[in-house]
């Protein structure tokens, strides 16, 4: 009897999904089905890549190869985003730019969370190197110093 009521909840939420309007344009527009097969497959690129074992910190700076496939996973969803909501809007001249700045923010802020070399090596360029030294007090010690003067022992 379980068994039925299971089968009939997931007929019901299989009609559901399919009259669903997002789903039915993912149905009907091959575009937007490539553009999120190819958001797929260079995000798993992208990920294959950063987890090969290497610094995440250093990859993400210094990797040309990881670096084109997370922008090309990015630009894949966006225009996945953008048949989506039924609005294509017309492309500013500045959205790429601002986009790659996003992505340069959030992927220093990731590097540097991951790699404590990196870390210091972006405070050692801000503030300068740190200076190691040694302190040497100025004054004696109480132990050896004699009362002062006009007091009584």
């Amino acid at each position: 009897m379980a068994a039925k009521k299971k089968a009939a909840k997931a007929q019901k939420a299989a009609m559901r999904a399919r009259y669903n309007p997002y789903v039915q344009q993912v149905i009907d527009d091959e575009d937007l089905r490539d553009n999120l097969v190819q958001a797929y497959e260079s995000a798993r690129h992208a990920y294959q890549r950063l987890s090969n074992g290497k610094s995440p910190g250093k990859q993400i700076f210094d990797d040309k190869r990881l670096q084109k496939h997370i922008r090309e996973a990015a630009y894949n969803v966006k225009d996945a985003t953008v048949a989506l909501h039924e609005a294509p809007r017309k492309r500013s001249g500045g959205g790429g730019f601002k986009r790659l700045i996003l992505l340069g923010i959030v992927g220093t802020g990731v590097a540097l969370a991951v790699s404590e070399g990196l870390r210091k090596k972006v405070l050692d360029a801000l503030f300068g190197a740190e200076e190691e030294f040694e302190y040497t007090s100025t004054t004696s010690s109480p132990s050896t110093t004699s009362p002062p003067a006009g007091t009584a022992a």
